[in-house]
């Protein structure tokens, strides 16, 4: 009888919360977007930078790659 009492406690206290992030989900996906592009760009930027200052020893090494 207890088991019952503390699972209908527990589903009246946590079905808001559900229906809650249902509805705000999609709303922090959007909010986020800008960032996740941002990360995208300041990882290509530092992609570009890194092979820049890499570019003259992979020239002086002339090829020997595996």
């Amino acid at each position: 009888m207890l088991k019952l009492l503390l699972f209908l406690i527990l589903f009246v206290l946590c079905w808001p919360l559900a229906l809650l992030a249902l509805v705000l989900w999609p709303i922090v996906w959007l909010i986020s977007i800008p960032f996740r592009l941002l990360g995208i760009v300041t990882e290509g930027v530092f992609g570009l930078l890194r092979a820049i200052v890499m570019l003259p020893a992979r020239i002086l090494e002339g090829g020997r790659r595996p």
